[in-house]
């Protein structure tokens, strides 16, 4: 047990350190298999201070192994660093086209051909339900393994496989509209696709059947509607069946949306909009550069993700970006209140209207205009919405398929193998797994897609592996925030932040148009070894005090089940070796 505690000691003394020790250098996201960012970090000389929160009134935390090693390490925390390294947001001419934004739905045309061609074939070897992240790292597992392997995926975009996160990030800081609707974005002076691979590198249905070494083809714009499991095959929309040996589930979150706006009449429909898919982010880039103003609802990593790219884009030419959301801050249930309340703030400096603790009560319009009758009485008026509320796991084949949804965190349950019935398998957000540290849960993130997706691939070639990933999650706010996060990431949660400290002139507002940081030569004590949150709250600094860089500690029952890396990269894997522990 002391050797356990000496470990864990080093490895948060390690990430506590690295507040400070940071200069040039890479770090790794895990946005696609590679996918890296340059950060330049200028070096200034302060120690750090503590933040802690807790929720419980009166709870008497004892958190002594971060608060004392923070104590015998304060000394070695000796920088503060901040940066502002704008990108580069060239002007365009607005679009003079009055057409309909909305394209005109996919048909897959070649679907009954196809469909009698694997009929005949009989069972196809791999069948792939989702054409995401998670069945195309699920594919080149099973071509790994399985170099011959003939794998069909079925996916209901009219898109081959591709990355999302970019969708609410890279996607907009840049302004070409024909890079944009090509779904392509530079990154570091290089054109990049959103796409895993070109069009031509998978087959059609009939080259992968009859090719003796295997591949892969994407049956685009279908929807599978039911599995019999039984019997091995699947039902898409008209009846038809397709028959498999191996199958994977892997057909991702869909969009929630609220009430208020489902409600709404026809002429008010075409100007809300939700935002997952790459049809969604095409739409959503042609409207943005037509449009005055737009209102996104929702506070969560889309949300804020969104707002600070329309405002990017478009504030130079007068485009007008509100954000609402019923929490008092941006990603109020994952962040600390301090903090999250902190990054709103920011979004304010980037000229985004920031409208917390409040509810859209209900919807109207005058002409072109919609109007958001506001719980605060207030009433917005704006040219479109998007609305950023959260996902869902897709499970719509569950009901008529026999597969047991888990009552509390939904998805499809599985076991450790990531299997739900012989010969099935489900990957990526719709995969309600058992995790041997935290017990059963769902996650909803690109990293779980990837790492899942590849391991349940394994799997349906033989391998018979658990599933010990703990994966991480990120969210980008351009340049100047970004953050990586693992484990149980909840603010309901008693947590302790340690950040460096600035001057008081080092603050949001002291940032200047060069992208300039302002030094700081300031110290600031930290708390004593074996302080208690409770007491670690009332030594918490001024509202205006800056967080610009630290780590926040997110613990249940004493112990560390959370980590978020604020503006600190490249130590995710020590922060991952202190969750398993």
């Amino acid at each position: 047990m002391f050797g356990l505690q000496i470990f864990i000691k080093q490895n948060i003394e390690n990430l506590i350190t690295s507040v400070s020790c940071h200069r040039n250098y890479k770090f790794t996201n895990f946005r696609s298999h590679h996918y890296l960012l340059k950060r330049s970090v200028e070096i200034t000389k302060c120690r750090p201070f503590i933040r802690c929160q807790s929720n419980k009134t009166g709870q008497q935390k004892k958190i002594p192994l971060v608060l004392g090693i923070a104590g015998v390490s304060g000394v070695a925390i000796y920088s503060y660093y901040h940066f502002k390294n704008r990108l580069s947001n060239d002007n365009s001419s607005r679009d003079s086209d009055d057409d309909d934004e909305f394209d005109t739905p996919f048909v897959y045309e070649s679907l009954n051909e196809d469909l009698a061609l694997l009929n005949n074939f009989g069972r196809i070897p791999y069948l792939l339900i989702g054409a995401g992240s998670a069945s195309f790292t699920a594919f080149r597992a099973i071509r790994t393994n399985d170099p011959t392997a003939k794998v069909l995926m079925i996916g209901e975009e009219s898109f081959f496989p591709y990355m999302r996160p970019p969708l609410s990030k890279e996607m907009w800081y840049g302004d070409n509209p024909d890079m944009a609707q090509m779904l392509s974005y530079q990154w570091n002076g290089k054109e990049r696709s959103l796409f895993y691979e070109p069009p031509d590198y998978y087959f059609t249905v009939k080259e992968l059947l009859e090719n003796k070494n295997g591949g892969v083809s994407v049956m685009r714009g279908t929807k599978v509607v039911k599995i019999d499991p039984m019997s091995q095959i699947v039902y898409l929309k008209n009846g038809e069946k397709i028959s498999y040996e191996k199958c994977l589930i892997a057909t991702g979150s869909k969009p929630k949306s609220l009430p208020v706006f489902q409600k709404v009449e026809d002429s008010i429909k075409k100007h809300i909009t939700v935002f997952r898919t790459a049809d969604d982010f095409k739409i959503l880039d042609r409207i943005s550069r037509k449009i005055n103003s737009i209102v996104v609802v929702g506070g969560g990593f889309l949300g804020s993700e969104l707002v600070y790219g329309l405002a990017k884009r478009g504030t130079s030419r007068g485009l007008k970006v509100v954000q609402l959301f019923p929490e008092c801050g941006n990603m109020a249930k994952i962040l600390p209140e301090y903090l999250s309340k902190w990054t709103s703030k920011f979004l304010q400096s980037e000229g985004i209207k920031i409208i917390p603790e409040v509810t859209v009560k209900s919807v109207s319009h005058e002409g072109s205009k919609i109007l958001l009758h506001l719980s605060n009485n207030e009433v917005i008026v704006t040219d479109h919405v998007v609305v950023a509320v959260g996902a869902e796991p897709n499970t719509e084949i569950a009901k008529d398929s026999g597969l047991e949804i888990d009552k509390t965190h939904g998805g499809f349950v599985v076991n450790a193998e990531l299997e739900g019935r012989k010969n099935l398998w489900v990957a990526g957000d719709v995969s309600c797994f058992y995790d041997a540290k935290f017990g059963r849960r769902r996650v909803e993130h690109h990293d779980h897609a990837f790492v899942s997706g590849r391991l349940a691939g394994e799997n349906m070639t033989g391998s018979g592996k658990p599933y010990l990933h703990q994966s991480i999650f990120w969210s980008d706010l351009g340049p100047e925030i970004g953050y990586e996060a693992i484990g149980i990431v909840d603010s309901a949660l008693p947590t302790v932040g340690i950040f460096a400290k600035p001057t008081e002139t080092d603050t949001l507002e002291s940032v200047d148009t060069n992208g300039q940081s302002i030094q700081s030569n300031s110290e600031q004590k930290i708390v004593n070894k074996g302080e208690s949150a409770e007491k670690c709250i009332q030594n918490t600094l001024k509202a205006d005090d800056s967080y610009r860089k630290g780590i926040i500690f997110y613990f249940k029952d004493d112990v560390i089940v959370g980590i978020v890396l604020w503006n600190v990269f490249l130590k995710i894997s020590v922060a991952r070796k202190i969750i398993n522990e």
